[in-house]
């Protein structure tokens, strides 16, 4: 039965595309052809959908030079995360299936349809917000409300999943407020951009926003404490990064904890991080969910979110209206993600140590995620991922499940994550604007110091030098020129600009913007991103389109 599955995914991918896999010669038609999306569907053209483009890098050039942006996802993790995939920098330990590169737009040459979009027609494009109407409302919310049957997966006639209820209207502290001044739980927090595809220079502008449960947001009384919630997401913050945080002077006294563990309750200028897995109460939430921590009805633990924490993920294209360029009203997509699963450090260990076992056993084997497209897919941390995209005219759809399952192989499991997230322990601290607690619209990227890893190195010109591009691809020929010589070798003395700026490095110029823009704009009129969403101005040259299995990278572990 399996082998006649495949047999018929196979000649739908022939129909589809007009070739039989990944990879094929670029192609340069000028004509666009829109695939039909079925939203409901569960069957898929690529089985390995949650193996990264990225993943197909050539790490070794035509001089014979070696290039490693592997290490950014796969590195030594940091418990409870135990993956500890830093292996995989030096081996391609590909599934047999997934050895063949089957993001086929990753060598589509698509510049002669760019060429056709006028600057004016994009700009236009991308001054349009498709997330909230004229009034306010939010678009997606009201069709949610009355679902169309092509997006009912369990033909119950209501969506199960999640409705946008962020209203993307943030004040000074990044809190959202909806159309009556109302706080809807929702707060902006700035970050540094995860290393190579997320900077904007490589396609899109992006923010996030983290919600805790309701116990989070009230005093011990049961009402809406907004300095209660705002410690609450501190503690958080102290947990995560494992860490001690620097905090604006506050009062222990309203909330009855020794927040910086001086012994005394009175005045905290930071969280003291103490946490420790051998007591049952080393640290503790303020308010309500302080007295729920008591009561076993949520947990704590260093390294781990609590469960019902929420976060938004809109990505965007890059506004070339201003210079420098910034965040462009039009999504691209809104990702969305819920921790729903309490997993402690045991059983994450378990976990892990399962999928070690079952690699070993069957080393062919494909992963596979539980859930819809209605409902979200499950990663192995106990969160559920989902996702809206932009349909062929630009308004925002549920993702199809394979679609989806796009995202889950970062966010299921890879040594870089802290609790499968990405930037939370990226963000901002003092001495930066609000402690960091600000959305992009408040102030971007402009004059942010460069961050530097756990060794001291600036971790930005570090992959740099140790990626030789500025994207994994090695296609962005605007960061090259700027900050390689004719050699490849990096200039010091412009890498040493991005210590005191790191927008010299991560925003494109205007042109180049505009037409990265074009370039994505030609994916969503395809709806082709079962094919792949990276947004690339030619075909990319330096990607396999097949690896020989369990074959080396020639590279050598970075940390």
């Amino acid at each position: 039965m399996k082998q006649i599955n495949l047999i018929v995914l196979t000649l739908l991918l022939i129909l589809l595309t007009g070739c039989g896999g990944g990879g094929g010669s670029a192609s340069t038609d000028t004509e666009i052809n829109t695939l039909d999306i079925d939203i409901k569907s569960k069957i898929l053209l690529n089985h390995s959908a949650y193996v990264t483009s990225q993943c197909y890098t050539k790490t070794i050039d035509e001089h014979n030079q070696t290039h490693n942006p592997c290490y950014s996802c796969h590195r030594e993790s940091i418990e409870p995360n135990y993956v500890n995939d830093e292996s995989v920098q030096e081996i391609n330990s590909f599934p047999a299936y997934a050895t063949t590169n089957h993001w086929k737009n990753l060598f589509l040459d698509k510049r002669a349809l760019v060429a056709k979009i006028t600057n004016s027609e994009i700009d236009t494009y991308i001054a349009q917000d498709n997330y909230k109407n004229s009034d306010g409302t939010i678009i997606l919310a009201n069709k949610l409300n009355t679902i169309a049957s092509k997006w009912d997966v369990n033909n119950n006639a209501k969506w199960d999943g999640y409705t946008p209820d962020c209203h993307f209207n943030f004040d000074n502290e990044g809190f959202d407020k909806d159309l009556n001044g109302t706080l809807t739980g929702w707060r902006a927090f700035a970050y540094y951009p995860f290393l190579g595809t997320f900077w904007p220079t490589n396609g899109s502008t992006d923010d996030v926003i983290i919600r805790l449960p309701e116990m989070f947001q009230k005093d011990v009384n049961g009402n809406f404490d907004k300095e209660t919630y705002k410690i609450n997401l501190f503690i958080v913050e102290s947990l995560i990064k494992k860490k001690d945080i620097e905090i604006t002077p506050i009062s222990e006294v309203q909330f009855n904890i020794d927040l910086d563990g001086d012994g005394v309750i009175g005045t905290a200028s930071k969280i003291k991080y103490t946490y420790d897995a051998n007591k049952s109460f080393s640290m503790s939430y303020a308010g309500l969910a302080k007295q729920a921590l008591t009561d076993g009805t949520t947990n704590l633990a260093g390294g781990l979110f609590p469960t019902g924490t929420e976060f938004l993920h809109s990505v965007r294209y890059i506004d070339t209206s201003t210079n420098p360029v910034g965040m462009a009203k039009r999504m691209k997509e809104l990702r969305y993600s819920k921790k729903n699963t309490w997993l402690g450090y045991e059983k994450l260990a378990i976990i892990a140590a399962g999928v070690v076992k079952e690699k070993l056993f069957d080393p062919d084997a494909l992963e596979t995620f539980e859930g819809d497209a209605e409902t979200g897919l499950t990663a192995r941390g106990g969160w559920v991922y989902q996702g809206f995209i932009e349909d062929k005219d630009g308004e925002l759809r549920p993702q199809s499940y394979e679609e989806t399952l796009y995202c889950m192989g970062c966010h299921g499991g890879i040594g870089a994550t802290t609790d499968t997230i990405f930037a939370f322990p990226r963000k901002f601290e003092k001495p930066n604007l609000n402690d960091g607690w600000y959305h992009w619209s408040k102030k971007g990227l402009v004059g942010i110091l460069e961050p530097k890893n756990s060794d001291g190195l600036f971790e930005y010109s570090n992959y740099l030098k140790n990626n030789g591009a500025g994207d994994e691809f090695r296609g962005n020929d605007e960061v090259f020129a700027k900050f390689f010589d004719a050699e490849g070798k990096l200039k010091n003395d412009e890498a040493s600009k991005i210590n005191q700026d790191i927008s010299y490095l991560l925003l494109p110029t205007q042109e180049r913007a505009r037409s990265l823009n074009k370039a994505y704009q030609i994916t969503v009129k395809e709806q082709s991103f079962l094919y792949g969403r990276d947004t690339l101005l030619g075909p990319a040259n330096n990607v396999n389109q097949q690896v020989t299995q369990n074959s080396s990278t020639q590279l050598s572990i970075l940390k």
